[in-house]
């Protein structure tokens, strides 16, 4: 008999409920499965999941992984109360989770299917472990997105108001109604930034790193917040290069043979990152030398000024990146030139140079 080397917990969830495959690999690389049930996407579920998963880890010296998607907010709820209770999680993104699935030929898809597919990933590789975004980044990237959200909302309003008001029929009580829901909005917004500073004001820590990074000229409180909650603090972030693809600026090449098609960054990453960085862009370019001549070479060498100005977010985002996590004072005197922004040195991330590497 083969001895077996670890459980594997695959589990689709959805909103309102969620499937679980619990599977089993051995010493022969054969994964089989132990058990499938249905469970209700609440804590009474999670409780009654917990002792289903003890009842078929039988084998209780060897180690049991559970492993699911990264589906909306639909997750998080079981994914916090595992992590409370001590078991090893993973959460892996809903691409990689399909990808694998076709490779190993399940063609159908379905909740059932689907942690199946789960389970077996998380018997046959090893996964990074999950860990939750801490309370306060947690609260903060909130109302982070709160601001985005509600920035939409005024655009929106402001669009239709100057439509209507440069129709041939107007309506008084109408044009009041549209003035008085912008009024409305922009109260919620600074009631929303009045409850961001307060966040951060109250953490310590929180507020010294802030302070540090809005130093740079172009980059506020929001921006600053809005980049370290949605990265989590950069816990999981060991370099450039990972944080880069993680915010979606990734160069992503078309090319085969004598064939160029059209290079561009992915966009598979997180898209809060990119919207909050469009505008301190256009900030910084203007008031920050060593990125204005950064960007003014990106044009003589032929970028649009749009590519440029993906680029100057891309450099940003490295030095929020950097302060953060050496927390170093930033000195502008530093970086006044575009050669400065693109120099190197030597050994580990130890210096903001090395993160501004072009």
């Amino acid at each position: 008999m083969s001895d077996l080397l670890k459980y594997s917990v695959g589990v689709d969830v959805s909103k309102d409920d969620f499937h679980a495959c619990v599977t089993v690999i051995d010493s022969t690389q054969h994964v089989s499965i132990k058990g499938t049930r249905k469970f209700t996407n609440t804590p009474a579920g999670h409780e009654q999941f917990a002792s289903w998963v003890t009842k078929k880890h039988k084998e209780t010296s060897v180690p049991l992984v559970v492993v699911m998607e990264a589906t909306g907010v639909y997750y998080e709820l079981l994914a916090w109360y595992l992590h409370k209770n001590e078991y090893r999680l993973s959460v892996v993104l809903p691409t990689r989770a399909r990808r694998y699935a076709e490779s190993i030929g399940l063609k159908s898809k379905n909740d059932s299917i689907d942690a199946r597919g789960l389970g077996r990933l998380g018997a046959e590789q090893s996964l990074e472990l999950w860990e939750p975004v801490s309370e306060n980044l947690y609260v903060l990237r909130m109302l982070t997105r709160e601001v985005e959200q509600l920035n939409g909302y005024k655009n929106m309003a402001q669009n239709q108001l100057h439509a209507f008001q440069h129709a041939a029929i107007q309506m008084k009580e109408v044009e009041k109604t549209m003035t008085d829901h912008l009024s409305f909005l922009d109260k919620q917004l600074k009631k929303t930034k009045k409850h961001i500073h307060k966040v951060v004001s109250e953490d310590a820590f929180l507020a010294e790193q802030v302070e540090r990074i809005t130093v740079i000229q172009g980059v506020g409180e929001l921006t600053a917040a809005t980049v370290i909650a949605e990265c989590n603090g950069f816990e999981l972030v060991k370099n450039q290069k990972q944080l880069t693809s993680y915010a979606g600026y990734d160069v992503v090449e078309n090319q085969s043979g004598k064939r160029t098609g059209k290079t561009r960054i992915s966009k598979k990453g997180n898209a809060h990152i990119r919207r909050c960085l469009h505008l301190p862009a256009f900030n910084v370019v203007r008031r920050e030398p060593g990125f204005a001549q950064f960007h003014e070479r990106l044009i003589k060498n032929g970028k649009t000024k749009m590519q440029a100005y993906v680029a100057v977010q891309r450099k940003l985002l490295a030095l929020i990146y950097c302060l953060w996590k050496t927390q170093e004072a930033y000195d502008p005197d530093r970086y006044k030139t575009a050669q400065a922004l693109n120099q190197s040195s030597p050994g580990e991330e130890a210096t903001l140079d090395r993160h501004l590497v072009a």
